[in-house]
């Protein structure tokens, strides 16, 4: 079988962690790197691909790389701001795209996109972690099957040193960023909020702190679903002890769960106590496998257009309800 021809395009530090993945894969050739120097494309190459044969084509251009190095599929690894053009651009191209997180940074730009994708037909998926996890797709079969009754409440939380470790770059310049923390290493605890959840989102209160930078840092959301399910999300930039964890409450028992990864989770029971560890079927894969995976028609996408357009509505209006004080509402579908 033919080996899946992959780019990359921006040569910052997670697009490290997408040439690891994709260096492992036997089904993927890495035909080309693109950033804004050649310099910076040679530099990645020496810290992550130096023993990679053959050597991926270098550009400056996405145009030119998509012109002469014909790639199949691409991530897009690049500033948050820049995801929705550099997505179009890619999907036009004949492309299948993985796109890191957030997929864009507009509602709007996340629909145009969405209908892009569909009028293309590419696979089009986001990296996301928890998605590609066993543990929380366990979890959103007990919610959508209501095995422990209705879901009732989330409560997630995730800390990091993200005001000290980002200093300087880009992702506090919300030109590029499009936002803080919350729309940085937060976008992955709202992912897994809405996408085990799976309700259109009624209201959003949100407080942000953004302790004398231009972005937010610390923040507090406090969500009500359509269903009358209620989650209140805290994400914090300011604290020297990385961790993260969501804890759901339903009608008979409850679920603890890693919420930015799915590394671990814990399920109690009314009756049962704590299950030490419930039988999950499947095995966990990183974004980029299910991508591929998908490509070749193994597996279904773990996450797609609709997963960024249900964050993006929800940013928006945690954005505007911090901005306004006031109880925000997403824009109905």
């Amino acid at each position: 079988m033919a080996k899946v021809r992959v780019a990359i395009l921006g040569c910052g530090g997670m697009a490290g962690a997408h040439a690891q993945r994709y260096k492992k894969n036997p089904d993927v050739e890495i035909v080309a790197l693109s950033d804004v120097s050649e310099d910076v494309v040679n530099r990645f190459i020496e810290r992550n691909l130096k023993d990679y044969e053959p050597k991926p084509a270098i550009f400056t251009d996405p145009a030119q790389m998509y012109a002469e190095a014909k790639p199949d599929a691409v991530s897009i690894v690049t500033p948050h701001t820049m995801h929705y053009e550099h997505g179009i651009q890619a999907l036009e191209a004949g492309c299948h795209v993985l796109m890191e997180k957030p997929m864009v940074t507009a509602s709007d730009q996340a629909h145009k996109l969405a209908e892009k994708v569909k009028e293309t037909g590419k696979i089009f998926t986001i990296g996301y972690n928890t998605p590609c996890t066993p543990e929380f797709r366990y979890l959103r079969n007990i919610v959508r099957n209501k095995e422990m009754g209705k879901l009732e409440t989330v409560t997630g939380w995730l800390a990091q040193n993200w005001r000290q470790g980002t200093k300087g770059s880009w992702r506090q310049d919300p030109s590029l960023s499009g936002g803080g923390q919350m729309y940085d290493s937060g976008a992955h605890l709202f992912n897994s909020l809405v996408w085990t959840v799976e309700q259109p989102i009624k209201d959003v209160l949100a407080f942000v702190d953004n302790m004398d930078t231009p972005v937010d840092i610390n923040g507090t959301v406090n969500i009500r679903f359509a269903d009358g399910t209620l989650a209140t999300i805290t994400v914090v930039g300011n604290c020297p002890s990385d961790g993260a964890g969501m804890y759901l409450t339903f009608e008979e028992g409850r679920v603890e769960i890693d919420g930015w990864g799915g590394s671990w989770i814990k399920v109690f029971r009314r009756g049962e106590g704590q299950i030490k560890y419930p039988p999950i079927p499947g095995k966990a894969e990183t974004p980029n496998d299910n991508f591929i995976n998908a490509i070749l028609g193994r597996d279904e996408p773990m996450t797609s257009p609709l997963n960024g357009i249900n964050q993006s509505e929800l940013m928006d209006a945690i954005y505007e309800s911090a901005q306004t004080g006031q109880i925000a509402h997403p824009k109905a579908r």
